[in-house]
């Protein structure tokens, strides 16, 4: 009995409808308001002549630029499957996010060597004018903040364009707390201090978005979900002889995916072991995208194997570990 089922459900109506319409507000909102400070904030920086303010600017850019990728993406992976992206363009929001990690590193090395470089020869720096911006950008970016928090974070999409305005939040923090520096004691170092302590806030933040989006590139199993383990449950569950080619993987954030190779012992019910592997995956592994492929452990034809004849393996390259039950 050669079974093949595919299960496929979706709990998880965020992404779809209305709901999908208030991200994308949401996002419109956060992007509105950075943009307009931005473009405040490259006068005033030139003016103050401080580079904790310009980087706060150029962050901001890279802020909008990440929003935008973000709706773009978003936009694309709503669309239909067609021709040969049996998927549609779901990852399109991964490719957003990788890039957004890989903005930040980028910007975070320009601005490392900026600010060693003025700690090397500190220029002259309006203390009080930075204060006032970097004030006014605490509050700025506090409600672009508010509004990206009110979409869906589970997306590693808005998850990466998120962090960007959060490390934009602490730059301005950083910066508002050099200006009280150089005004009470004039100490101008304190601008380029300021613009290392959010370059290694950049660099940690990248660094997870590239970690996290390049897992999901590279087709590795969900966080949470140790495959191992996972083919172990499924072997031991009543009538299951062995399984294997299991893959478990995401194909974007947030919805995860199985196939597996499922051999059932001989008097064994193959439709009943698949509803219960199915139950299993979703209600304890939320993994409602599945595809088994069931059968008896002794079916197909005898075949020549060198000089003797011997059964079907069902598999002739299997890929991945074997699991059978636990002997006792």
């Amino acid at each position: 009995m050669d079974h093949h089922h595919e299960d496929h459900h979706d709990d998880d109506g965020h992404s779809h409808g209305v709901s999908a319409d208030a991200d994308r507000r949401w996002l419109g909102l956060a992007l509105g308001l950075i943009v307009a400070f931005m473009a405040v904030e490259v006068v005033v920086g030139l003016l103050a002549g401080s580079l904790a303010l310009l980087s706060d600017a150029a962050h901001m850019l890279t802020d909008a630029g990440a929003i935008v990728l973000a709706l773009v993406a978003m936009r694309l992976a709503a669309r239909p499957p067609r021709g040969g992206y049996t998927f549609g363009l779901k990852r399109a929001e991964i490719l957003s996010a990788q890039a957004n990690g890989l903005t930040m590193l980028l910007l975070a090395a320009w601005l490392g060597v900026e600010a060693v470089q003025r700690l090397v020869h500190p220029p002259a720096v309006s203390g009080g004018l930075v204060l006032v911006t970097a004030l006014a950008g605490i509050v700025v970016n506090l409600a672009a903040a508010w509004a990206m928090s009110r979409a869906n974070r589970a997306s590693l999409n808005v998850e990466g364009a998120f962090q960007h305005v959060l490390n934009d939040l602490f730059a301005f923090i950083a910066a508002a707390a050099a200006g009280v520096v150089m005004v009470t004691t004039g100490f101008t170092r304190a601008d380029p201090i300021a613009t290392l302590v959010v370059v290694a806030l950049m660099i940690k933040a990248g660094l997870e978005l590239v970690r996290a989006s390049g897992r999901i590139f590279l087709e590795a199993a969900p966080p949470g979900i140790e495959p191992s383990a996972l083919g172990t449950r499924l072997a031991g569950l009543p009538d299951v002889v062995e399984v294997h080619d299991l893959h478990v993987w995401e194909i974007t954030s947030g919805e995860p995916a199985l196939s597996a190779h499922v051999l059932v012992a001989e008097d064994g019910d193959c439709h009943a072991v698949r509803q219960a592997i199915e139950r299993l995956l979703r209600q304890e592994y939320r993994i409602t995208h599945s595809t088994l492929q069931v059968d008896h452990a002794d079916t197909g034809p005898a075949v020549p194997s060198g000089d003797e004849a011997g059964p079907d393996p069902h598999c002739t390259g299997p890929h991945g570990a074997l699991y059978r039950p636990a002997t006792t």
